[in-house]
């Protein structure tokens, strides 16, 4: 029996599809930087060895799954080529491993990980399934109907799976490091719905999406237009957000979902939309809409004191408005309080007045110094020229997060997809000292 050993396995990805193999009584392990992630606590908990790099890790006989962010120099690899061991690239690898399934890719610029989650959750009540989580989230069913994945389009690796089916959230200009512009990523989606199987469902309130060429056939859903499944009637309250779906203009029935904002009503509807397809009941989709926990680093919320901190990795300005809403809709009449780390020079650079602009919307900004990426330089853009466009912001560190002390009940928002969580266990650390 080989052993499936991960060449970093602390990536999202990679550790997801590592639990997902190990729940399959497959043999399992990694290597990855000594750095502590999120990651890896799943991992730990199901006894998944974690090692450091190192060329003695690598032995005839194991199969080889090498992370996307590591490259012919990472010395695991180098062996590998030594040895004359193939080493399989993530996606390459989970584009053939989910073809045994009923596969769903779900897939768009923001959303991914909450609608994995949210129809992982849905429709694996219904029917055994396995599923993989841009969270780090990963779970093994040995008799799946289902294999239901997050599919990321950044480097257009998302063209290595050909899904039965695909949720397409939305689509909009992020990772500039790589796209060139808004059309680049829409002719990466365009190639993407041409590996789809089955059939495509798709936000028709994106005007890109409107514009998608598939074989296979779409099926719309939105708020804004008349659409196969539509949302209307949406109304919030201490339990969530209510509303009524009808598809092609009969109604369906009505829904509630555990949070906030017309983005969570949308990825639900999209997830209403596919389970309808395959045949879920409905009785069985409302009873686990209402009972989603949610997804990790996604609107995660504490309360200490007065205050109420909350941990989301919004990291682009439309995530930043739609975290931002949720919020105020669930927190009506308290501050909100954005403590906003950028992630990478590139995307800060993009997106400059973007960035203030969104977060102009909350009650007050602090402003942590920007999160680079080895895959880049980090130029002369500084968090300074974010501060001077948000009136009344500040820069602050972690030794000066005690500031934070001063909203009494506010509602803090940690934002960001780089090391944010540190500012905010700092700030906890400061309640405590």
């Amino acid at each position: 029996m080989t052993t499936y050993h991960f060449i970093g396995i602390k990536g999202s990805g990679m550790s997801a599809l590592a639990q997902i193999l190990h729940d399959m009584k497959c043999n399992v392990q990694g290597s990855d930087v000594e750095k502590r992630f999120f990651t890896q606590k799943p991992l730990e908990t199901k006894g998944i060895p974690i090692l450091p790099f190192q060329k003695e890790n690598i032995k005839k006989g194991q199969t080889l799954i090498a992370s996307p962010a590591y490259g012919e120099d990472n010395q695991e690899i180098k062996e590998a080529k030594e040895l004359d061991i193939p080493v399989h690239r993530y996606p390459t690898f989970l584009g053939e491993f989910l073809e045994q399934f009923t596969s769903i890719a779900v897939t768009g610029s923001h959303g991914k990980t909450s609608t994995t989650g949210l129809l992982a959750h849905v429709i694996g009540e219904y029917k055994p399934t396995s599923f993989l989580i841009g969270d780090g989230s990963g779970k093994g069913e040995e008799d799946s109907n289902f294999f239901v994945f997050e599919a990321c389009e950044y480097r257009r690796h998302f063209l290595q799976y050909k899904p039965d089916y695909a949720i397409m959230t939305n689509i909009d200009f992020d990772h500039p490091d790589y796209f060139k512009d808004v059309d680049d990523v829409v002719s990466a989606f365009d190639e993407m719905a041409k590996n789809v199987k089955k059939g495509i469902v798709a936000c028709g309130d994106d005007e890109y999406l409107q514009t998608l060429n598939a074989p296979v056939p779409i099926m719309y859903y939105g708020i804004d237009g008349k659409y196969d499944f539509n949302a209307d009637n949406i109304q919030t309250d201490e339990q969530g957000t209510t509303f009524d779906v009808k598809i092609r203009g009969d109604r369906y029935g009505t829904f509630t979902i555990p949070s906030y904002g017309r983005h969570n009503v949308l990825n639900a509807l999209g997830v209403i939309a596919i389970c309808h397809y395959e045949e879920v009941p409905a009785s069985v989709m409302k009873e686990q809409l209402v009972s989603f926990p949610g997804v990790k680093r996604r609107f995660t919320e504490k309360e200490v004191d007065n205050q109420v901190l909350i941990d989301d990795y919004a990291h682009h300005p439309t995530e930043i408005r739609a975290t931002l809403e949720s919020a105020q809709q669930k927190y009506p009449g308290r501050d909100v309080i954005a403590v906003f780390q950028p992630h990478t020079f590139s995307r800060t650079k993009a997106f400059l007045e973007d960035f203030a602009d969104s977060l102009r919307a909350a009650d007050r900004v602090y402003l942590c110094d920007i999160f680079g990426s080895a895959r880049e330089e980090d130029g002369a853009l500084s968090i300074e020229d974010l501060q001077e466009r948000i009136p009344d912001s500040k820069i602050i560190t972690e030794e000066e997060v005690d500031q934070l002390k001063s909203h009494e009940d506010g509602i803090l928002l940690f934002m960001g997809a780089g090391d944010i969580q540190k500012f905010q266990q700092a700030y906890e650390n400061s309640l405590n000292g």
